[in-house]
């Protein structure tokens, strides 16, 4: 028999979840949309390179570490504020 979930445990497992899909949807757009557009972004040039190359090899990377870090902070508040942390 499944246990039940508490109240502030489904609330904490949709607020998880919405920040996951919400994350997701940045990486998405980061790496298929702006790879998509990238020869109409590629009529562009930043610091000599094609703004395309410059934005999927160099922009993408510095997303990919904000969503990192924006994970691990907003986590770390819903750890605590629900009790679920793992410090002591």
């Amino acid at each position: 028999m499944p246990a039940r979930l508490s109240d502030a445990q489904r609330a904490y497992w949709r607020r998880n979840l919405v920040l996951t899909l919400g994350l997701l949807s940045v990486w998405f757009v980061v790496t298929f949309v702006a790879g998509y557009f990238a020869d109409e972004l590629n009529t562009i040039s930043f610091l000599g390179f094609p703004l395309g190359f410059y934005i999927l090899a160099q922009g993408s990377l510095v997303v990919y570490l904000a969503i990192i870090t924006v994970y691990v902070v907003v986590m770390g508040r819903l750890d605590r504020r629900y009790g679920v942390d793992e410090r002591h």
